[in-house]
């Protein structure tokens, strides 16, 4: 256990009480829920940056790292459905990407196949879902079209690990 798994950690006990945050009553709750979104962004950043820069990579921070990703934003996709501030075929679609890249990247990982690191267009893909979110959380017009972009993208990016999660494993 290092300070980068530590703050993976955080982000994941971070995701119950931003759901908890949101769904309070009253006109604040969406500011604080942004703001822990903000702090579980940021903790992304650090943690990744500390695990590269003092060599402090494991194998549970490659798996954990963008699990604890796609767990806050399948959080935030949840409350945004629930207060219907995105469309039902919005989140189904997010919803159905995400989790097949959970399932098969669990799958592959406990047969023993290497995994894809995140690479430049996963992040990408995670900078404009956190781009998009505040946007949809204070209901700003037509964030659910950049939203559809963004998921669209997201696609894109799943195909480009597929074929690297192809070619990674031809090589064993």
């Amino acid at each position: 256990m290092n300070v980068p798994n530590l703050l993976t950690l955080f982000r994941i006990v971070l995701i119950p009480v931003y759901l908890y945050i949101f769904f309070l009553p009253g006109s604040y709750h969406t500011h604080i829920a942004f703001g822990i979104l903000v702090l579980a962004g940021l903790t992304d950043i650090v943690d990744g940056y500390i695990a590269r820069k003092y060599k402090l990579v494991t194998s549970f921070g490659t798996m954990m790292d963008p699990l604890a990703d796609k767990l806050m934003m399948m959080a935030v996709i949840f409350s945004l459905l629930f207060t219907e501030r995105i469309s039902v075929w919005a989140a189904l679609f997010f919803f159905a990407r995400d989790l097949g890249m959970i399932v098969v990247s669990a799958f592959f990982h406990f047969r023993g196949k290497k995994t894809v690191p995140a690479n430049v267009f996963g992040k990408i893909t995670t900078v404009l879902f956190y781009i998009t979110f505040p946007l949809l959380m204070f209901e700003v017009p037509y964030a659910e079209p950049l939203l559809w972009l963004v998921i669209a993208f997201s696609f894109v990016t799943s195909a480009v690990y597929v074929i690297k999660f192809r070619l990674l494993n031809r090589m064993l």
